[in-house]
């Protein structure tokens, strides 16, 4: 029993790395700049500046409970620090959808670990990766960090229809 939970535990890092091997050719490195929001920063390298969207997960917006802690996290997490971007897509803003990794953490995952954002179904296809970020949703749900102390919390995506 104690096995199979370490295994879970260090599988989404295992995840993310197996992915991260495969569009490592693609990965560039950068300094993380302005923070947009939770799921969203620009990234200084080669003389530009490139918004990143981070890959397969959608924290609350600003206005959104949750909202204000998702930015500082993913602030203290990549501000200023050098970080690895693996591309996985560009969206329709032409904002790059990436894995990102600064200092040896997986923002995406960690976010989500953190109970600050969730598993966005609709975009994250990438296995084992997305569900290991799955794991780590209903690791923070049943322990109710962060957006899961509120069970009347909704997704970004539900959030913005229900606004309308």
């Amino acid at each position: 029993m104690v096995a199979r939970k370490t295994l879970r535990l260090a599988s989404p890092v295992l995840g993310a790395i197996l992915l991260v091997s495969v569009v490592a050719a693609y990965a560039w490195e950068g300094t993380g700049a302005r923070v947009l929001d939770g799921d969203s920063f620009r990234v200084q390298h080669g003389g530009r500046v490139d918004t990143i969207r981070l890959y397969g997960i959608d924290a609350p917006e600003y206005d959104q409970a949750g909202g204000p802690e998702a930015k500082k996290l993913t602030s203290a997490l990549v501000n200023g620090k050098k970080v690895t971007v693996a591309p996985m897509d560009t969206d329709r803003y032409g904002r790059t959808v990436a894995l990102v990794q600064a200092r040896g953490v997986w923002v995406n995952a960690e976010l989500v670990r953190a109970g600050l954002a969730w598993v966005y179904p609709q975009y994250c296809k990438a296995q084992p990766l997305c569900r290991d970020l799955e794991i780590l949703q209903e690791q923070a749900r049943s322990r109710q960090l962060g957006l899961w102390r509120d069970n009347r919390s909704a997704p970004p995506w539900v959030w913005k229809r229900q606004r309308q």
